[in-house]
């Protein structure tokens, strides 16, 4: 059976560009798409800090419905912004090859850097306790809305800089000249991967999205998240996490801050690619029994609150 597959997407325009790559994709296998764009609660509401809203899943439960109620087929999302439960009835169909992991700078001059002072925008917790962890006298102030949304922010405003992840910028191709890399940054579970979903008992539309899955980019993601996953139980906190395929071993490091930046507890693990099992939870295990079962603790009691 032959049958048109409904993408569910966000309407910013870096979600469309995903989805239209998977729409090109999935048509260059043979079958049909069309595209469905939603909003999500969190490009609505762009006044609180995600972390208030006290919800995970922010910019995938809109979708997650619209698959639920049968309105779309399948739903891409930015992986980094996927919880590491999805729903009940809703699996993962494919994981794209991933693009730059990285987190760079978009400046306005980096003279600040060396002077000791300076203001910087983000809305991500993990981002802001490693730029504190690096710069403790610097001030970081919230930054919400899509990439085009923040970057017109940023214009707006007398900071420094903001902090961004280098693949959305290069997907769109609005990464200005004036950035930096941010290779001490740790980046997000995910950062930089595609995933897309489908109903568990869609045999159809699992079976077209398996033809687009990059096996080297699952391996590494799925590490990243199960390390969130055992770390965080639920909760939002300053965690970063990348595994990497380095002639058949997998390097991992991963690292849970504070939320002042002040703390930083981080592991790094290099196993062969046939022992890959677990990795991801051994070393969350690793970070709680050296000080993270209480930071986690703390980080709770503050957001809480």
């Amino acid at each position: 059976m032959s049958k048109v597959i409904r993408i569910g997407t966000r309407d910013s325009e870096l979600a469309l560009w995903q989805a239209k790559t998977v729409q090109n994709a999935l048509e260059k296998t043979g079958h049909k798409t069309e595209l469905v764009p939603v909003k999500s609660t969190g490009d609505l509401n762009l006044d609180q800090p995600l972390y208030e809203m006290g919800i995970t899943g922010i910019f995938t439960k809109t979708l997650d419905v619209a698959m639920i109620k049968g309105e779309v087929d399948i739903a891409v999302h930015s992986m980094k912004d996927v919880p590491t439960a999805l729903p009940k009835g809703i699996v993962e169909g494919a994981v794209m090859k991933r693009a730059s992991n990285k987190d760079i700078l978009v400046h306005k001059g980096v003279k600040f850097l060396e002077n000791g002072e300076g203001t910087i925008a983000t809305g991500s917790l993990r981002r802001k306790a490693q730029w504190l962890n690096k710069y403790p006298d610097h001030n970081v102030v919230d930054l919400r809305g899509n990439v085009n949304t923040r970057m017109q922010k940023l214009n707006d405003n007398d900071w420094n800089g903001a902090i961004f992840a280098a693949a959305g910028l290069e997907r769109i191709e609005i990464k200005p000249e004036n950035f930096i890399d941010l290779n001490w940054m740790i980046p997000a579970p995910a950062q930089g991967a595609m995933l897309i979903v489908a109903m568990e008992n869609d045999d159809y539309c699992r079976e077209a999205l398996a033809m687009l899955n990059h096996k080297e980019s699952e391996i590494c993601v799925h590490i990243e998240r199960e390390f969130l996953k055992v770390l965080e139980g639920g909760c939002t906190a300053p965690i970063g996490a990348l595994a990497k395929v380095l002639d058949n071993h997998v390097h991992f490091h991963g690292a849970l801050f504070s939320l002042d930046g002040t703390k930083k507890i981080e592991v790094e693990k290099s196993v062969e690619i046939r022992d890959i099992e677990n990795l991801g939870k051994e070393a969350a295990m690793e970070i709680l029994t050296n000080g993270g079962k209480e930071l986690m603790a703390s980080i709770k009691s503050v957001l809480n609150n």
